[in-house]
C-alpha cells in the first residue's frame, strides 16, 4: 500500500514537473520586425499610430482586432501592457451670433465688405458658419477673433466659400484652431466680383476647452495609368500594404473645370476566382473663376483589402484626365497608451496568428484623458532574423501535385524572378487556345521543372487587355458585298488569333466633321443547301457621328461576337462624300490573370490545351483572405509555341470523331470480308 503511495506521489511530481517544464519552455511569438520606442522618462505616455506600424502589423480588421500581433517588451525581455485609447474629435453645438456692422472705420474699403458678429459671451470654438446668402456665389474672405472687440485674431488668412447648386458643390463653413473668442469679423475680397449681402444668420461651433484638432493620418500613392477604352481614364493605386484602415482618397488634378464620375476597384474573392468589386464613386467636380476655385476631388472608399486599387474615370467627350497625385486618408486612429518603466521600451509586431492581448492596465481606461498624457516617439523599425525568434510560422503551400506536361498542347515560361507573391497575366493566346473564361480556364495549369503543380487564384480584372490589331484600305471590294450606288470603303482588320471570345473594336479616325454608318462582318464559306455561295456576316453595326471641327473625334467602339476565322471587314458607307480615314483599330479583350507564390530561383511554366481537365481545387483558395493583402510582381510569359510530344493529330481530330470513323471503318471492313466469303468460288 505504501509503495503504491509513493509510486502515485512520483507520478503526481513527474507530471508537475512536465507541465512546469512546458511552461518555462514555451516559446515567445515569432515577429517579423521590432522597433525602438522613446519615452523621454517614465510614467504614461501616448503613441500615434502610423503608416509604418499599420504596414507591418498583422492585417487590419475592425472591431476589437486593432493591432493585435503588437506586443511591447523591455529591456528584460518582460511585456508591458498597453491600450488602445480612442480620441474621437468633439460635436460642436453651434450657437447663433448676432450680426453687426463692421466698427473700424477703415473697413471696409472699395475692395473690400464684411461684418463682425458677437456671440454674447466668451466661448471655446473651433468653427463658423455662415447661412443664408443668395446662390451661388464663390468668394474669398478673412476671418477675425476678438474678446474685447479692440484686438484681434487672425484665425483664416486667406479662406474661400462658396455654393453652387448646379456644380453640387457647397462650403460655408470655415475652420481653425479652437480659442476662446466673443466677437468675429468677416472682410470678403470683392476685387474680383459684386458684393454679398449681410447673410440671414450666422454660428460658431462650440467645443469643450482645451481641446485640440488631430489632422487625420494620410499618405502619398503612387499610380500609373493603364490601358483604357474610349471616354475612360483608368490607374493603378499601389498602397503600401493590404488591410489598411483608408477611408478616402483625395486627387490632385490638373486643368480647370471639372465634373466626372470616378469609381475605385479593387479584387475580391467571389468562388474560386477574384473579380473586380466596387468600393466607391464619387463625382469630382471643381469650378475654377479667375483666381478662385471651389471643388471636391475626394472618394469615400470601403477599406480595401488589396495592396493595388484601380481607379476609373468617365472622360465623357473631355480629355483623360490629368491626374498628378492621389493621396490616401485613414480613418479615425486611436492612440497607444501604456506606462513606460524606466528601462528602454522595444515594439515587435508582424505575426497574423496572434489575438489581441488583454491587460490589466484596462481597469485604468475610465480615468485616462489621452490628450493630457505626455507624447513618446518611434524610432525605426527593422527587420528581425530567424534566428531572433524561437518559433516560425509554417510556410504558404507553393507546390501541388504532379502532372505530365507532355499532355499539354501549349507549355509556355513564365519571365524569371524573385521569390513571393506574382501574377501571371493571361495574353491573347491563352484565352483562344486554353478552355477559356466561359470553363474558368479549367485546363489551365503552372507547373515547375519537376511537373509539380503551383497552386493559383484566377484574377478578372477590372481594365481591358487592349491590342492594336492590323488593319488595311481594300482596293477591290469583296464579291459578297451587295452592289450600291453610293461610295463605300472597306477595310479588313485581322486578329492576332483564332478562337478568342466576345471582343470589342475600337476605331479612330483623324476626320473631325463627319456622319458614317459602319458595319463589322465577316466573310462566310457556302455551308447549307440555303446559302450554296459565299456570304456576308453582319456582326455589329454603328453610327459614327462627329461635328467638332476644333476637337478630334471621339473614336468609335464597337461589341463584337466572337468571329470563326481572323478577319473582318469594317464597311463604311460614305455616301457622296470623302472617304473617312480610319487611322488605327484595336481590341479590347477581358483581362486576367493568376496569382501565386514562387519560391526562390524557381523556373516556372504555363500549361493549357486539353479538352478533358476540369478545374483545379487548391488549398491555396482558403488562404484567399491573407493573400488578398500581399502585394504582387506582374510577370510575362514567353512566346506561344505548341509543347514537343503533343500530336498535331490530335489536335485536329477529336478523340470522338477519331473512335467514330474507326468504328465506322471497322464495320465496312467487316461487311465485305462477309461478302466475299459468300461469294461462290
Amino acid at each position: 500500500m505504501i509503495t503504491r503511495s509513493i509510486r502515485c506521489a512520483i507520478l503526481f511530481v513527474a507530471l508537475g514537473a512536465v507541465g512546469v517544464s512546458a511552461q518555462q519552455a514555451a516559446a515567445p511569438p515569432a515577429f517579423r520586425l521590432e522597433r525602438p520606442i522613446v519615452t523621454g522618462g517614465t510614467g504614461p505616455r501616448r503613441l500615434p499610430i502610423d503608416v509604418p506600424l499599420l504596414v507591418g502589423t498583422a492585417p487590419f480588421r475592425r472591431g476589437s482586432e486593432w493591432l493585435r500581433d503588437l506586443r511591447i517588451y523591455d529591456a528584460n525581455g518582460s511585456e508591458v501592457g498597453y491600450l488602445l485609447v480612442g480620441d474621437p474629435p468633439p460635436t460642436p453645438t453651434y450657437r447663433s451670433a448676432v450680426i453687426l456692422p463692421v466698427a473700424s472705420v477703415d473697413t471696409p474699403t472699395e475692395k473690400t465688405s464684411g461684418f463682425e458678429a458677437d456671440l454674447a459671451e466668451p466661448a471655446f470654438i473651433d468653427r463658423f458658419r455662415i447661412d443664408g446668402l443668395a446662390s451661388p456665389f464663390l468668394k474669398r474672405l478673412k476671418l477675425e477673433a476678438s474678446g474685447d472687440r479692440e484686438h484681434w485674431t487672425l484665425l483664416v488668412a486667406e479662406g474661400t466659400l462658396f455654393d453652387l447648386p448646379e456644380e453640387r458643390l457647397q462650403l460655408i463653413e470655415l475652420r481653425f484652431t479652437p480659442g476662446s473668442y466673443r466677437y468675429l469679423r468677416v472682410t470678403w475680397d470683392d476685387t474680383r466680383s459684386g458684393r454679398l449681402p449681410r447673410p440671414s444668420s450666422v454660428s460658431a461651433g462650440v467645443v469643450p476647452p482645451n481641446t485640440t484638432t488631430t489632422p487625420p493620418l494620410t499618405t502619398p500613392l503612387a499610380f500609373e495609368r493603364r490601358p483604357s477604352e474610349p471616354g475612360l481614364s483608368r490607374f493603378r493605386l499601389r498602397l503600401p500594404a493590404g488591410h489598411l484602415p483608408i477611408a478616402k482618397l483625395h486627387l490632385d488634378v490638373g486643368g480647370g473645370h471639372i465634373l466626372r464620375v470616378a469609381k475605385v476597384f479593387e479584387a475580391r474573392l467571389s468562388g474560386a476566382q477574384l473579380t473586380p468589386v466596387v468600393l466607391g464613386q464619387a463625382t469630382l467636380a471643381r469650378v475654377v473663376r479667375g483666381d478662385l476655385t471651389a471643388a471636391d476631388l475626394r472618394i469615400d472608399i470601403d477599406s480595401p483589402m488589396e495592396a493595388q486599387l484601380d481607379l476609373e474615370i468617365d472622360d465623357g467627350d473631355n480629355p483623360p484626365l490629368d491626374l498628378r497625385g492621389v493621396t490616401a486618408e485613414f480613418v479615425p486612429l486611436p492612440w497607444i497608451y501604456l506606462e513606460a518603466p524606466a528601462r528602454a521600451l522595444t515594439a515587435r509586431y508582424g505575426n497574423a496568428t496572434l489575438t489581441p492581448p488583454r491587460y490589466d492596465l484596462e481597469a485604468a481606461r475610465d480615468q485616462i484623458h489621452i490628450k493630457a498624457v505626455p507624447a513618446a516617439t518611434w524610432g525605426e523599425a527593422r527587420a528581425r532574423a530567424e534566428s531572433e525568434n524561437l518559433t516560425a510560422a509554417p510556410p504558404l503551400p507553393t507546390v501541388a501535385a504532379a502532372l505530365d506536361s507532355v499532355q499539354f498542347k501549349y507549355v509556355r515560361a513564365v519571365a524569371a524572378g524573385d521569390a513571393g507573391l506574382v501574377a501571371v497575366g493571361l495574353d491573347a493566346n491563352v484565352l483562344a487556345h486554353s478552355a477559356g473564361p466561359d470553363r474558368g480556364f479549367a485546363d489551365l495549369r503552372v507547373v515547375d521543372n519537376a511537373d509539380r503543380q503551383i497552386p493559383y487564384i484566377v484574377e478578372h480584372a477590372s481594365e481591358p487587355l487592349s491590342l492594336d490589331v492590323a488593319i488595311e484600305k481594300l482596293a477591290t471590294e469583296p464579291k459578297t458585298l451587295p452592289a450600291t450606288r453610293s461610295g463605300r470603303s472597306v477595310y479588313r482588320v485581322r486578329y492576332p488569333v483564332s478562337g478568342l471570345p466576345p471582343t470589342r473594336l475600337v476605331l479612330t479616325t483623324t476626320a473631325r466633321v463627319f456622319e458614317r454608318r459602319i458595319s463589322v462582318a465577316e466573310e462566310r464559306e457556302p455551308d447549307t443547301d440555303r446559302r450554296r455561295d459565299a456570304w456576308l456576316d453582319t456582326m455589329a453595326t454603328a453610327q459614327w457621328i462627329h461635328a467638332d471641327q476644333e476637337r478630334p473625334a471621339m473614336p468609335l467602339t464597337l461589341a463584337v461576337r466572337p468571329p470563326r476565322g481572323t478577319d473582318l471587314l469594317i464597311i463604311v458607307e460614305e455616301g457622296d462624300n470623302a472617304p473617312l480615314p480610319i487611322a488605327n483599330a484595336r481590341l479590347l479583350l477581358p483581362a486576367y490573370r493568376v496569382r501565386l507564390f514562387r519560391e526562390a530561383n524557381a523556373r516556372l511554366r504555363v500549361a493549357y490545351g486539353r479538352a478533358d481537365l476540369s478545374q483545379p481545387q487548391y488549398d491555396l483558395a482558403l488562404l484567399a483572405p491573407q493573400l488578398l493583402g500581399a502585394p504582387a510582381t506582374d510577370v510575362g510569359l514567353d512566346a506561344e509555341r505548341p509543347a514537343a510530344g503533343v500530336s498535331t493529330t490530335a489536335a485536329l481530330v477529336s478523340p470522338r470523331l477519331f473512335w467514330t470513323a474507326l468504328t465506322i471503318a471497322v464495320i465496312v471492313l467487316i461487311g465485305l470480308i462477309v461478302r466475299l466469303l459468300r461469294t461462290p468460288a
